[in-house]
């Protein structure tokens, strides 16, 4: 009985393993092993970490608050030395009278329409060419990818006037479609976008769908656009920060009396022998809180689909 007792498992060592000879050689370690001791710990700043940050915290929101607060002051107490910094009474009346003078609702809604179609358009037909020029294999691409680089060099006002007089010839002054049939692609996307889909889609990926018989439509349904997507999404919020901000051509394709976009709009407010700064800048802050409400929404999404794009399995 005694025999039996004694053969069932592994002799006990008081915690340590057994050695040849049956006796203890050493403690136990239990746990995590050397190569995995790191693994799963966070990373913590310190004080400096954190006081830069605080301090580029601040810088970043400075302009959007001081906006606020000029919005909400009269336009004698902006002209006065020192000028406030704090909030006054006047920021709903200011809010309202640029609203109204400005055309504010139209000019919201049609900046809307604009920026959202500029950047479907521009992130679609980057996607399309930056896959042709990343994966497809046919004559002459390499110059015409220099030629498409090379339009990137070109300043935009020296098409200001060819453009303007092809505007006009097809009768769309003062409309929407002279703002966003120009800007539907950009270089600077088919750019990105090649450079972002040679390394992200394998080249065995697409000759296994052609392989099943894949049509080139499904071919970019279902494999090119999934593996663009994280690039897909930092394009179209840079395209659309920027169509949303454009000045330069829609001021001189689109009149505040027509249909204005904001920045069209805004200009209208500052015209005068005495511009009343309280009611730009209240404008202004009208102009700008769509951009902060898309990504208070939003921002999450956007952040995970770059973040998606930047971690590599």
């Amino acid at each position: 009985m005694t025999d039996v007792t004694q053969t069932r498992g592994a002799p006990r060592t008081g915690g340590r393993r057994a050695g040849p000879g049956g006796r203890g050689t050493g403690p136990v370690r239990r746990g995590r092993g050397p190569g995995k001791r790191g693994a799963g710990r966070q990373l913590h700043g310190g004080k400096l970490t954190y006081a830069v940050l605080v301090l580029f915290t601040i810088g970043s929101l400075f302009p959007l608050v001081w906006t606020a607060i000029a919005a909400s002051r009269t336009n004698t107490r902006l002209a006065q030395t020192p000028p406030p910094f704090w909030f006054g009474g006047n920021l709903f009346k200011n809010l309202e009278i640029a609203w109204t003078d400005a055309n504010m609702g139209t000019a919201l809604l049609n900046t809307l329409v604009v920026a959202g179609t500029i950047t479907i358009g521009t992130v679609l037909f980057s996607t399309l060419a930056g896959f042709a020029f990343a994966k497809l294999r046919f004559r002459f691409r390499g110059l015409l990818l220099l030629l498409v680089i090379g339009t990137m060099l070109v300043p935009p006002q020296l098409s200001v006037v060819p453009l303007f007089m092809m505007i006009a010839e097809f009768g769309w002054t003062d409309q929407l479609q002279s703002v966003i049939l120009p800007t539907l692609v950009s270089a600077f996307g088919v750019f990105f976008m090649r450079q972002y889909l040679i390394e992200a889609l394998p080249t065995e990926l697409i000759e296994a769908a052609r392989v099943d018989g894949a049509s080139s439509l499904r071919l970019i349904w279902h494999v090119v656009f999934p593996a663009a997507r994280p690039a897909m999404a930092v394009l179209a919020m840079l395209t659309f920060v920027m169509a949303w901000n454009d000045f330069f051509w829609p001021i001189i394709a689109l009149t505040q009396g027509g249909e204005p976009t904001v920045q069209v709009a805004l200009a209208g407010l500052g015209r005068g022998q005495i511009p009343d700064q309280s009611v730009i800048m209240a404008g202004a802050l009208l102009g700008t809180l769509p951009l902060l409400l898309a990504f208070v929404l939003f921002g999450k999404q956007i952040v995970g689909g770059i973040m998606q794009g930047a971690v590599k399995g």
